[in-house]
Formats: structure tokens, sequence, C-alpha cells
């Protein structure tokens, strides 16, 4: 069943553009290892926030993904423009009018 992680990433100020820019890097390995879609998103409302829309093939896919080597070093390079402020949900999807 695909699985949706929902969040928002505080940044340290003046660091959210600069932590786009690391997000938003291409990365065919996340297809690899089961990725759907990984969706960046800002609001000019909140210049210190940014949001992280993420589809996964499964939870366990989702879980996997996190040990991979290639994935820590990103969280590694991305923890110095976080700030502790983190929010978000994760559900698996009940279905979509998009498609079948």
């Amino acid at each position: 069943m695909t699985f949706a992680n929902v969040g928002t990433l505080g940044t340290v100020p003046g660091k959210r553009d600069e932590l786009v820019a690391h997000l938003t890097r291409r990365s065919d390995q996340l297809t690899e290892i089961g990725c759907l879609a990984y969706e960046v998103g800002i609001n000019d409302e909140e210049p210190n926030t940014v949001f992280v829309v993420e589809l996964w093939e499964s939870d366990a896919a989702h879980q996997a993904s996190l040990a991979v080597p290639a994935v820590q070093e990103s969280i590694a390079a991305a923890r110095p423009l976080l700030s502790d402020d983190f929010g978000g949900f994760s559900f698996d999807v009940a279905g979509s009018p998009l498609r079948d």
C-alpha cells in the first residue's frame, strides 16, 4: 500500500533556500529504493519552514530508505540548516481520483 509522509522542517533563520536547494538535488536513487514522489515547498508567510510531501511504495520502503548510506549522508549534510521545529504526519494512502 502506498505510504505518505508529510512534514515541515524548521530551518535556521536565513537558511530556508539553502535547505530547499539541498533537498531538491536530483537523486535517481530515491526511485530505486521505492520513493514515488518527493515534493519540496515553501510558503513566504513561513520564511523559516520547508514543507515536504513524500509518497513511498510502502512504509517499509520508507523505513528502509533511512538506512541507505546516501540518505544518511544527505540527512547529515542538512542538519546544520535545521532548527528543532519539526511537524508532520504519515498515513497509508486509501486511494486517489487521479489513478486506478
